[in-house]
């Protein structure tokens, strides 16, 4: 199964970025403008564990700690490390993020070479697709047979 990165935010400029950064670097991407459609997805059938996610704190609906809160309640999403990115720069915030998860602590905007190493640091290498042609394959060909 592909890993993928879940951005939770609610500025849209902030969504594509780090999507568009995350598929060139060859994972797949899925975000929302805030923590309950998220966690909403995430319940239900269609919903997929990611393999990082992105957070932003300040969002409509429901707030950043509390999507964090919930999400290091559940078993399942308690080791998915939570990068959180937000306009939040006070000490206090950062000490409340790391308190109830975050795994780093961010203020926006993060620079695209920073959202890279982000994912470098916490995913495994992209899978390769594997050439099409079967010629790709042949390791060793013993002299004088043609495959």
């Amino acid at each position: 199964m592909e890993q993928y990165v879940l951005i939770i935010d609610d500025s849209p400029t902030i969504r594509a970025v780090l999507e568009m950064t995350a598929r060139r670097e060859g994972y797949a991407a899925r975000s929302f403008p805030d923590g309950f459609t998220a966690l909403r997805w995430l319940a239900s059938p269609e919903g997929q564990i990611p393999a990082l996610i992105f957070l932003d704190l300040t969002m409509p609906r429901m707030d950043g700690l509390s999507v964090l809160r919930y999400l290091k309640s559940k078993p399942a999403l308690a080791v998915v490390p939570v990068i959180v990115l937000t306009s939040r720069e006070g000490r206090i915030d950062q000490l409340k993020a790391r308190l109830v998860g975050a795994s780093e602590y961010y203020s926006k905007p993060l620079p695209q070479q920073d959202s890279v190493a982000v994912l470098q640091r916490y995913l495994a290498p992209p899978l390769q697709v594997a050439p099409s042609s079967p010629r790709a394959y042949v390791i060793f060909q013993p002299q004088g047979e043609h495959v």
